[in-house]
């Protein structure tokens, strides 16, 4: 502590003069405008009466607009926040954050955000629409993984729209997430008949990251002794920019043939016995057709995976990956009724053979059983996440893209077999109309042999830019510019005769005389076998059946809609109304993520805006949105890292990572993702930092030091008054600091990672500014920079992003700004706090955590805090650790903790970390003083139970039995009960407020083990319904 005080009575200049004296790495000007900026800037106004006029303007009636933003987001009003203030001791807010936060942390710059109050509501709604009008939609049948689609009414407003859908969490408590877990199910039960292989995933990020991970699974297949892999040259050129990115930090090499021609074969056999694997796309991103079965023998027989990027719609119709003997087939499920968005958000899917069913990345959902016996459903394989796995796991894959799976899945229930082969036929139909056309009437030459929904056209007579600004002057029509003298088009659903007719005059200088019937694929590559026999496809094809299906769904799953989710390091705010609400605007909906910029200038113009806001608020230099989660973000971060020692010809040998071992599991998981050794450091009991070890691994690894990776606050809920300490001595040693934002819901307004010193670090706008979770997915990561990181910024194949330069890295995903379509959410969420605004919402999250802790500490042993006067850390940040494992003695676990909460109505905390054994809560900003009250009743409540249980009392075996769904307390025998030693109503409604408000599970306890070992990851047959009946 001592230590950390002494480090803070250095200058904010002479600390950035030390950094400059010992390494090189910060200019003078830095550190000169770092000193400036602080002294010169007002401080945020954090003071109790301060909030009263931040959560209410309106003190009187006047000309001022009503719809102010900060009383529906906050839940404490101020009249709460002064009722809680007095339980802790405290008269005024600013005098309890000087308490909880470190004087030398507790910065409180003030934030450039504007509207400096911000904008009301229909202010918002009023702005986004503008931004929206500027971005110019217009037909484009560009292609490249990126398809238009009608999204079904029925599923956007009541999955997309519907917040039982968008603010769930990911279904880790298996028996409040049934209703999710069946539509997952579904998705992979579709991704898994259309590959024709057995096991695919509940989805991944996009399908570059999806392809990379084919690659890392072949190259860790083999356990690294064969470092080169086979990538076809007609896969889409941003997905070959994401494996080069991946590539280069495992140290694979890759190498690049045309595996459709027979030199490209024969050079395949030539290096096959050096290579862990091979990728195709298929159809090829020129839109060929080929048959690869020759690639995949050479492949296998060199014990390498083969790997098929595809397309779920063609593969309605045409033969599957597995039929060439792929053992990956992955791609893009957007075009299954998820609008472009500008890039994203989109399912990706990943399917594998049995085999590789614990290598496969991402979440599998699986069907297992219940205590009562009845089907359930739950995550399989859970062990294999980098949470337990950590830096030996081959991915650091945390968020997936659930929502949109949902969709996809949906989509295909919604549509049938039959109605996906329909609109496959019909979309291969005008494509090939196009090509004849072309064929027959003009000197263009159609270089495709075999095709599903996109041609390649060589020009003749005509540069590739005037056949593009004739269809898009002539016809509104957007297609792909290959080289100067060739084009492609790629049709989709949503393509007319119309259009059809325009494309073929752009091409033929001819009206158009279509055929009376639409051409069929040809018989020899359609597929033989049937596809979505089971029984969820072949029913919900009216629009009463289908909303009965998904509000059946809904109600299976317990979400912010019901109760807080109080889930500690997940932050699981509001997602108000007004910030989601226009996601399915057409002026963000509907661009094309590799549409030409000057289509897309109100995209830029918010993308500018919440990248200068997001930059102010860590107080950075600059911001990439480019990564699309947080483990994402942490992976670039870390690669931006591994680039700036690269330009300083340092590469090879800073290859140490520092990392607590209080860390999340994806820190880990992505310093080895990066080529990086992890060296972990120890934490004291006390839950701070061992500030002693770190000191003697910087020291000891000081030639070969790249990073250390920490958290801030720290997992544990600590706001470490070392961490100044830390950023020095790592500087110190040559390396950077790498601040995971996981926990910047606590930060906001008050301090900053770049405030603190550190270098880099990611956000979770999915957490911290207050995008939904959707049941698993979407997040995106933005990674924030300092001044010497900028030039290392990602690039993009097709789109100029900001802060370019000749050393920027390869992209990190397949979109040039991430979920692009998802950021009107934070952006807004930023705009309508306004810099007066933001810091009460990292405030209040700290008050509320300390509230609840308060209220709970005298019958729970809270973790890490000092509740004494004595010398420990008084108050936790914005989350806190309960300790149950005193309880074990007596048979009661931290799961039974978690169960028992669902018959309460409530969503377990995070179990088991960072602690085994514990629960850890966070209330958040957004939760009124009634609802923390709710939940810390209902904790207490537990507590007598564990206390009965302990204490031999039959009535305390409702805690082993729990949760308790509807079936189990109408159906179960009178014997039955009997015996359990407790009643039905102390198992259902153990508290007053239940008999009139609940979440119920739909399930018993779910047994984990039953579902792994007969792991079964599909929706069952027919043939296995019939049977069961």
């Amino acid at each position: 502590m001592l230590q950390a005080l002494r480090v803070f009575r250095n200058t904010s200049a002479a600390r950035c003069a030390s950094r400059i004296s010992r390494n090189g790495r910060i200019s003078a000007t830095s550190a000169a405008t770092f000193s400036v900026r602080r002294s010169a800037t007002t401080k945020a106004d954090t003071l109790s009466p301060h909030y009263t006029q931040v959560y209410n303007p309106a003190q009187t009636v006047g000309y001022d607009k009503l719809d102010t933003f900060a009383r529906r987001h906050f839940g404490p009003s101020p009249d709460n926040v002064q009722l809680m203030l007095l339980k802790l001791g405290y008269k005024d807010f600013d005098e309890f954050l000087s308490a909880t936060v470190p004087a030398h942390v507790l910065i409180k710059r003030k934030l450039a955000v504007l509207p400096e109050n911000g904008y009301t509501e229909l202010q918002m709604l009023e702005h986004l629409e503008k931004l929206a009008g500027k971005n110019k939609i217009v037909r484009s049948f560009i292609g490249k993984g990126y398809y238009g689609t009608h999204v079904p009414p029925v599923i956007q407003r009541n999955l997309l729209e519907s917040p039982e859908w968008y603010t769930s969490y990911t279904p880790y408590q298996p028996e409040i997430s049934q209703g999710r877990l069946e539509s997952l199910l579904n998705y992979q039960t579709m991704v898994s008949s259309l590959t024709g292989l057995p096991m695919a995933n509940a989805s991944l990020l996009d399908e570059g990251t999806a392809a990379a991970e084919a690659m890392a699974m072949s190259f860790h297949n083999l356990r690294g002794k064969k470092a080169k892999y086979v990538v076809d040259s007609q896969v889409h050129p941003q997905t070959i920019d994401v494996i080069q990115s991946r590539a280069s930090k495992l140290g694979v090499e890759l190498v690049f043939l045309q595996l459709n021609t027979n030199e490209g074969v024969a050079e395949l056999e030539n290096i096959a016995a050096e290579t862990c694997g091979a990728l195709v796309q298929y159809p090829a991103t020129n839109g060929q057709l080929s048959d690869y079965e020759r690639v995949g023998e050479i492949v296998h027989a060199n014990k390498g995976l083969f790997a098929v990027a595809t397309d779920l719609l063609a593969l309605t119709l045409l033969k599957s990956p597995a039929d060439f003997g792929a053992d990956i087939a992955l791609g893009n499920s957007q075009r299954f009724g998820v609008p472009f968005g500008y890039g994203g958000p989109h399912a990706a899917f990943f399917a594998s053979t049995d085999k590789f069913s614990r290598k496969m990345p991402g979440r599998i959902v699986g069907v297992s059983k219940d205590r009562l016996g009845n089907q359930a459903l739950r995550l399989a394989l859970q062990t294999r996440e980098q949470h337990i796995k950590r830096e030996k796991a081959t991915s650091n894959i945390c968020t997936a893209q659930a929502l949109l799976a949902n969709m996809a899945a949906m989509y295909a229930v919604w549509h049938g077999p039959q109605g996906l082969k329909n609109i496959a036929s019909r979309v291969y139909g005008y494509t090939a109309v196009l090509a004849a056309q072309i064929a027959d009437n003009s000197a263009h030459k159609i270089q495709n042999s075999a095709f599903f929904d996109t041609i390649t056209i060589e020009l003749s007579g005509v540069s590739a830019d005037e056949v593009l600004q004739t269809a898009l002057e002539k016809h509104n029509i957007n297609i792909f510019k290959v080289d100067d003298s060739s084009v492609s088009v790629s049709f989709d659903e949503t393509v007319t005769k119309e259009e059809l007719a325009g494309l073929v005059e752009v091409f033929t200088g001819k009206q158009a005389d279509l055929p009376a019937e639409l051409p069929r694929i040809p018989s020899e590559w359609l597929r033989s076998d049937e596809i979505l026999t089971n029984e969820v496809f072949n029913t919900h094809h009216s629009e009463t059946a289908m909303l009965r299906y998904l509000h059946l769904l809904q109600s299976k799953d317990l979400s912010l809609a019901n109760s807080m989710i109080p889930l500690g390091s997940c932050t699981m705010k509001l997602n108000a109304t007004v910030e989601m609400q226009l996601l399915s605007l057409p002026g963000f909906a509907y661009i094309h993520p590799f549409a030409p910029v000057n289509q897309a200038e109100g995209y830029k113009e918010m993308v500018d805006e919440f990248e200068k806001d997001l930059s102010d608020i860590t107080g950075f230099a600059a911001t990439t949105l480019m990564p699309n989660s947080g483990a994402q973000g942490e992976y670039t971060g870390l690669a931006l890292i591994r680039q700036y020692f690269k330009a300083r010809g340092e590469f090879e040998k800073r290859n140490i990572c520092l990392i607590p071992v209080s860390a999340h599991g994806t820190n880990p998981a992505s310093a080895a993702m990066c080529g990086l050794k992890v060296v972990p450091v120890k934490c004291l009991e006390d839950g701070l930092i061992d500030l002693v070890d770190m000191q003697a691994k910087a020291e000891k690894h000081k030639d070969n030091l790249c990073a250390i990776m920490i958290t801030y606050p720290s997992t544990y809920g600590l706001f470490e008054p070392g961490v100044r300490q830390v950023i020095d001595t790592i500087h110190n040693a040559g390396g950077l600091v790498y601040l995971d934002g996981a926990n910047m819901n606590a930060q906001v307004g008050l301090t900053s990672p770049g405030d603190l010193g550190a270098d880099v670090c990611h956000l979770n706008i999915h957490k911290t500014f207050a995008l939904s979770h959707g049941g698993g997915g979407p997040g995106q990561g933005p990674v924030c920079v300092a001044k010497h990181l900028v030039p290392y910024l990602p690039k993009h194949h097709f789109i100029d992003v900001p802060h370019v330069t000749e050393e920027s890295i390869k992209a990190v995903n397949s979109a040039p700004f991430g979920s692009a379509a998802v950021i009107p959410v934070s952006y807004s969420y930023i705009k309508m706090l306004g810099s007066t605004g933001l810091p009460y919402a990292s405030a209040l999250a700290i008050l509320n955590a300390n509230y609840m802790l308060y209220r709970l500490k005298d019958v729970f042993n809270i973790m890490f805090v000092d509740h004494s006067e004595g010398k420990g850390i008084k108050h936790c940040a914005h989350e806190f650790i309960i300790d149950l494992r005193e309880f074990k003695a007596a048979g009661i676990e931290a799961i039974d903790v978690a169960k028992r909460l669902q018959d309460y109505g409530f969503h377990a905390p995070t179990m088991s970390f960072p602690v085994a054994g514990t629960l850890m809560i966070e209330p958040t900003e957004s939760e009124n003083l009634e609802e923390l009250d709710r939940f810390v009743e209902a904790m207490l409540s537990i507590r007598k139970e564990i206390d009965a249980h302990a204490n031999g009392e039959a009535w305390g075996q409702v805690l082993k039995n729990a949760p308790h769904p509807l079936n189990d307390i109408i159906s179960s025998s009178q014997e039955d009960w009997a015996a359990r030693g407790y009643t039905r109503e102390q198992a259902a409604f153990p508290l007053p407020y239940l008999k009139t408000s609940k979440c119920w599970p739909t399930v018993a306890r779910v047994d984990d083990s039953y579902g792994d070992i007969n792991l079964m990851c599909t929706c069952p047959s027919v043939e296995e319904v019939a049977g069961e009946a």
